[in-house]
């Protein structure tokens, strides 16, 4: 069959295209964000990127168009589609339908860390022989890549609480089916398409029935949103996880930075991580994996052990280069919690500056994602850069807010511009050997990482 991939740049839809080939299927695609790391795995994979999405690409007609669900009426790939009754699905449905049916489906969910989490479950799955099928929104160190069908029963999907398409807008989670449900943690976010935390629970709550009572969920606590999910209907055992007394899956710091750190389950010591992750986010997550990995059948002594050889994913706290002294990260946070707990986890790895003694974190920020672009974080903002000691903010033109206003609390310590290469050249003279510059965003920034690393070099 010939696919044709509309957002094919996308990490979900990118994923989608390395399994539909590996399924026999012509694939290409087309995109107007063009950047790594997808664009660059489907051009490893061979798999052709058109830029643009114009009507030319639809010409000779594919058998079968998958639509993102960044695309919306108007656009002119959707509306040539719909004109010429050329047949279409969501990325979604296509893969419950094609992919997941016979698999032992398990879906990690939530508001973040969807995709270090799946990451971990999809490596403890591979360490233990199961050769499990994946879609994960990243690119996992251990595997190169961000999808793959694999040979073993289980399939471990990030599920997202995003829409589907432009003609189904049920998020993408309801979809799978899943016999086993992580759920990270729920926060409000995706404001642009969901008006309050309300309505998030709502499809939290639409996926939750969808998990049969074989199956098992796997929950925070303590987590007062999702004991609300979970208030409105409950049909499969849960386990629960946590660093404090009161559930099932502990961790227990070891390190200052949860480099290392002790796990226990239902008060058994069952083993000491000390793997190359940092922060407290991350040993839950790991947490996580165990529980859903043991659920499976993998011992958690065997899954520990695997733990330490994990290698993290693209773009997550992810180090490019060290320049001139001064070491470059890469990272995805874009909304204020994940900025804040990046942050700390890389305050909390240590480090010394040759002149002041301490480790100087310089923060760049970009506010892409629709939630932030709306203003809906704006509050949160300043907050979340509690532990950086330089920030600088990008303010693109189109952004429907002052971020200069609504982080006047961070005083000195933050600049912004509205021009990416001006931030690089600041950053280039203010930076000294020692000194961690992380870069935050959940796009492509104008490719300031490398922009960055070229100046310092």
């Amino acid at each position: 069959m010939n696919l044709l991939i509309l957002g094919i740049c996308g990490t979900f839809m990118g994923g989608l295209a390395l399994i539909a080939r590996a399924l026999g299927h012509e694939v290409r695609g087309c995109d107007a964000g063009v950047y790594p790391p997808m664009s660059t795995l489907l051009e490893r994979e061979g798999i052709e990127v058109l830029r643009g999405y114009r009507e030319t690409h639809l010409r000779p007609a594919p058998d079968l168009v998958l639509c993102g669900n960044v695309l919306s009426r108007g656009n002119p790939c959707v509306e040539y589609v719909l004109d010429h009754g050329i047949p279409y699905t969501s990325g979604p449905q296509w893969l419950a339908e094609t992919v997941l049916r016979g698999r032992y489906v398990l879906a990690v969910s939530g508001t973040h860390g969807k995709t270090t989490t799946a990451s971990l479950l999809a490596f403890l799955l591979e360490a233990a022989g199961q050769a499990p099928g994946f879609l994960i929104g990243g690119v996992p160190r251990d595997f190169g890549v961000s999808a793959r069908l694999g040979s073993g029963t289980a399939f471990v999907v990030e599920a997202d609480e995003y829409d589907t398409a432009f003609f189904d807008k049920r998020s993408k989670f309801v979809h799978y089916r899943p016999l086993g449900l992580i759920i990270t943690n729920i926060e409000f976010d995706h404001g642009d398409i969901f008006p309050n935390l309300e309505a998030i629970e709502r499809q939290f709550h639409h996926l939750v029935r969808t998990i049969p009572g074989r199956g098992i969920i796997v929950r925070p606590v303590p987590d007062p949103v999702v004991d609300e999910v979970l208030a409105m209907g409950l049909w499969s055992p849960v386990t629960t996880f946590g660093e404090g007394g009161g559930s099932d899956w502990c961790c227990r710091a070891v390190s200052p930075d949860h480099s290392a750190f002790e796990v226990s389950f239902q008060g058994q010591d069952l083993g000491t991580v000390a793997w190359s992750q940092a922060g407290a986010h991350n040993a839950r997550n790991a947490l996580c994996a165990l529980a859903m990995a043991r659920h499976f059948g993998i011992a958690p002594s065997e899954s520990i052990t695997a733990l330490n050889r994990f290698q993290g994913v693209k773009r997550r706290l992810e180090r490019l280069a060290v320049a001139r002294g001064v070491t470059v990260y890469d990272d995805f946070a874009h909304h204020p919690t994940e900025i804040a707990a990046t942050l700390s986890a890389l305050r909390r790895q240590g480090g010394q500056n040759v002149e002041t003694k301490r480790t100087r974190i310089i923060a760049v920020f970009e506010p892409r994602s629709q939630t932030m672009r709306l203003g809906l974080h704006a509050g949160a903002l300043a907050g979340a850069f509690h532990d950086a000691d330089l920030i600088f903010l990008y303010s693109p033109p189109d952004l429907s807010w002052d971020i200069a206003a609504e982080t006047v609390a961070l005083g000195t310590r933050r600049r912004v511009s509205g021009d990416i290469a001006a931030i690089v050249t600041q950053i280039a003279d203010l930076a000294r050997p020692g000194d961690q510059v992380v870069v935050m965003s959940n796009g492509g920034f104008g490719g300031i990482q490398e922009r960055l690393i070229a100046a310092l070099g």
